[in-house]
């Protein structure tokens, strides 16, 4: 497989390996440029989108890889495919809308039509018109295809990869990310909607933003003030063994309220809700747990608040642009009362929510703020200088460093 070439890139990483991150990364073009080969085509299984999209034959469901358009099909025989969504003729995207449902997929420009798996079939004009033009004689159809992607599902996801070198998805998870997952996501479940934002920063400042668990106890004050997930509740960090993937978690029931939170200002407010019905909650899992946010290397996020399932995902729109996407679900069994609550509880997070309205420009913040010093670094040290599980607390920037770590590896730094 032929792959675009990045330039190379020079970057001296600090002594301080990832307790230290230079500036640079977030504003490079040429680093940005190297992260689509190396991460984006690199040996990671990335989220397209969820089986639920494309539940009957012939439907079909845009995604992306990085900056790369994808498009995933369900063929007659139930089998799911992925492809670059570029014309094998032009390069034109082929598919136009966010979904749709056909026998075959047809570029526009000159009508070049596909089969499911990618593969072309026609081509307008191929044998020319009354005898004159058209295509030379040893023009083969099956020669030209759109570029293929290798898929796996799990729990209802649809990862793609472009790497031969990806292992299976249950290696790439480990036992610990895929226990959480089919936790969430191992019951059959429905979307109840979806939307998605644009946030301006580099992709890698939502990274970190997801994998930050003290930063919510400070900056969302409705979390604070509403006794959602404090950092004095019972809960912790839990890396996997590589540091690749994160789960934050928080048991609402046991929160022991710490003086520690005197001087917080997120803690001053006391406020109430016309609506207080919005945080009703029915116990759902044994585990105590009320607040989860599970990360997948690099650009995938699960959460559980209260009874609100989302899977985020996320992926760059240039240098200093992101696509931020939100999938709200429930189960596939529950009752009109359990539907509402979820959908109701949905209020709390997404582009406008109650909870992560300063998800959308804080990371513009720091985008903003480092502009001009690429030169200067980021300091993480909350939590300690490792990358390992804090089981029992929340107040540390592991889950960050572990990115790092990975990012780093990926790079080649």
């Amino acid at each position: 497989m032929s792959v675009a070439l990045a330039p190379e890139v020079s970057l001296r990483w600090p002594a301080a390996g990832v307790t230290r991150v230079p500036f640079r990364v977030f504003s490079d073009p040429a680093i940005h440029a190297l992260e689509q080969q190396r991460i984006f085509r690199g040996p990671l299984w990335h989220f397209l989108c969820l089986e639920i999209d494309i539940p009957n034959p012939g439907d079909w469901r845009l995604g992306t890889i990085g900056e790369t358009p994808i498009v995933v099909t369900r063929d007659a025989h139930g089998t799911i495919h992925a492809m670059v969504n570029r014309c094998a003729h032009k390069g034109a995207l082929v598919c136009l809308q966010e979904r749709g449902n056909a026998e075959a997929l047809t570029c526009v420009y000159h009508s070049w039509t596909y089969d499911l798996a990618g593969q072309c079939q026609s081509v307008a004009f191929r044998h020319g018109l009354r005898g004159k033009g058209g295509m030379p004689e040893d023009f083969d159809p099956a020669q030209h295809r759109l570029e293929p992607v290798r898929t796996t599902t799990f729990c209802g996801l649809v990862f793609g990869t472009f790497s031969d070198a990806t292992p299976d998805i249950e290696t790439f998870l480990g036992p610990g990310a895929a226990g959480v997952i089919r936790r969430n996501l191992s019951r059959p479940h429905k979307l109840l909607g979806m939307h998605s934002q644009i946030i301006h920063n580099n992709w890698k400042l939502y990274a970190e933003n997801v994998r930050d668990s003290y930063h919510a106890t400070l900056l969302h004050t409705f979390y604070t003030t509403f006794k959602i997930n404090r950092l004095d509740m019972d809960g912790g960090m839990i890396l996997s063994d590589d540091g690749r993937h994160s789960l934050s978690y928080a048991k609402r029931a046991q929160l022991r309220e710490s003086a520690e939170y005197a001087n917080v200002h997120s803690a001053q407010y006391e406020s109430g809700l016309h609506g207080p019905h919005l945080l009703d909650a029915f116990t759902e899992f044994d585990d105590g747990i009320t607040h989860m946010i599970q990360t997948v290397f690099p650009t995938l996020t699960i959460q559980h608040t209260l009874n609100s399932l989302a899977v985020r995902f996320f992926t760059p729109r240039g240098i200093d642009q992101t696509e931020l996407f939100w999938m709200y679900l429930g189960y596939a069994d529950d009752d009109a009362e359990r539907t509402a609550m979820r959908v109701r509880q949905a209020n709390l997070t997404g582009a406008a929510g109650l909870v992560s309205l300063e998800d959308g420009c804080i990371n513009e913040f720091v985008q903003r703020g480092t502009r001009g010093s690429e030169d200067r670094e980021a300091f993480l040290e909350m939590g300690g200088r490792d990358v390992a599980s804090s089981d029992g607390s929340r107040a540390t920037e592991t889950a960050i460093r572990g990115f790092w770590q990975n990012y780093r590896g990926l790079m080649g730094w």
